[in-house]
């Protein structure tokens, strides 16, 4: 495996400009990185082991297993007539967008920011017309239009012509095949992170089951990144369809060998990307934090994110910015030498003083009005809003104000780089 070595961050940070640049080399990097087959890497699964279904870890890992099963990840999917209470959508009262009824819908998806719903015809599901809007309480259309998902050129116009195994299928289940179009379990079970876990099973070792903690950080993160980014299959079509999702990939592989993640290019906006590559819409954690300094280090997403549990919201490991100071304080070369207070001159536990609100601003779009965390953890100056449109976080707190106001304000703090912030 490649390994590239970086040099310790100095206390400056990069510009924007320089930060598009160093992104192109990591995501090309990721790329051109040479494969090494699964059974080279510590901790990953056997190709003779197969599929058993999350009920099978249950006895041993019992704290794991109850605490995933109360997660999204664990609840996506659901069927509706087995779990009513899940139903978010209103189907009491009529209304012009929903053409469906509650009888109709095979599985629902999703329960934060949106729920979507599926109708089975054979052995493939389609997505109905419209969607519930969680926050609005409302339904919206729900239709990819053409031009916008790479996709949708490849499949006919109406969402009738476009069925969900090879569009969604992959990541809202565990080991989908893509010739019987079955499925060891819906929703993201154990072995969708774990691998294939029949020898584990049967004999319990470390050397037969994958732990996503023992692999090295890119083969690690590759594995929240399979379904958190856009992208298409290196080879595509597949048995006579276009696969949205990383159609052979294993935990424990290297992803780069089956996906390919969507191109970003410096001074493009698009539906994909904003003009400085932050991802334009949700799905794209992944697009994002390959280009990030987290990324180059070699943290990886559950380093923050506790994926067995959901005491937090977005299943984070702690809250507000005791996440952040747990590794970005004073001993830590990329930390802070003075207060939070005074590094976002904003009052203490204030919003402008959140760690997540100036470097994970909600600019990516998951449904109409509702955005979602940017994860390239750069900070947006309202200069760059001003050349390419990005959102900025000083003006999406400060609604009342304009860039040039923004731009005043920064160049007034004499604590932080006025080459990274103003200019």
């Amino acid at each position: 495996m490649l390994r590239v070595a970086f040099p310790a961050p100095s206390r400056a940070c990069l510009w924007i400009g320089a930060a598009a640049v160093s992104a192109l080399l990591v995501v090309n990097a990721y790329a051109q990185q040479p494969a090494s087959p699964a059974t080279s890497v510590q901790g990953s699964a056997p190709t003779a082991s197969r599929y058993v279904g999350s009920e099978a870890c249950k006895s041993c890992h019992l704290q794991a297993y109850e605490g995933w099963k109360q997660t999204r990840m664990a609840n996506i999917l659901v069927d509706p007539k087995k779990h009513p209470e899940a139903v978010l959508g209103d189907f009491t009262h009529p209304d012009p967008l929903r053409t469906f009824s509650l009888d109709q819908v095979a599985y629902l998806y999703g329960s934060r920011y949106k729920q979507r719903y599926f109708v089975k015809r054979g052995d493939d599901y389609f997505p109905l017309p419209a969607q519930w809007d969680v926050a609005g309480k409302r339904w919206l259309v729900y239709h990819a239009e053409t031009g916008t998902d790479w996709w949708t050129s490849f499949y006919g116009p109406d969402n009738a012509d476009r069925p969900t195994g090879p569009t969604c299928d992959g990541c809202h289940s565990v080991n989908y095949d893509v010739v019987s179009r079955q499925v060891t379990e819906w929703n993201v079970g154990c072995e969708k992170c774990h691998g294939p876990g029949s020898e584990h099973v049967a004999h319990a070792t470390k050397a037969n089951i994958v732990n996503p903690d023992s692999l090295d950080s890119v083969r690690g993160n590759d594995v929240c990144i399979q379904c958190h980014s856009q992208g298409r299959p290196l080879q595509n079509p597949i048995q006579g369809r276009y696969y949205d999702w990383p159609v052979g990939f294993t935990p424990g592989d290297r992803l780069a060998d089956t996906w390919q993640l969507e191109e970003m290019k410096p001074g493009v906006t698009n539906f994909y990307q904003f003009a400085d590559m932050t991802a334009h819409k949700n799905r794209m954690q992944g697009n994002d934090f390959v280009q990030s300094n987290m990324y180059h280090r070699g943290l990886r997403c559950y380093d923050c994110h506790a994926v067995h549990s959901n005491k937090i919201e977005s299943n984070l490991k702690a809250e507000g910015n005791a996440l952040c100071l747990g590794c970005h304080d004073a001993s830590n070369p990329a930390g802070l030498w003075m207060t939070v207070s005074e590094h976002t001159h904003h009052a203490k536990d204030s919003t402008g003083s959140s760690c997540v609100a100036c470097h994970m601003p909600h600019i990516e779009q998951t449904i109409k009005d509702n955005f979602v965390a940017a994860h390239t953890f750069r900070f947006i100056s309202p200069v760059e809003s001003e050349r390419t449109g990005i959102p900025n976080p000083c003006i999406s707190c400060h609604k009342d104000k304009s860039n040039a106001w923004a731009i005043t304000e920064l160049r007034k703090w004499n604590t932080v780089s006025p080459w990274r912030v103003a200019n």
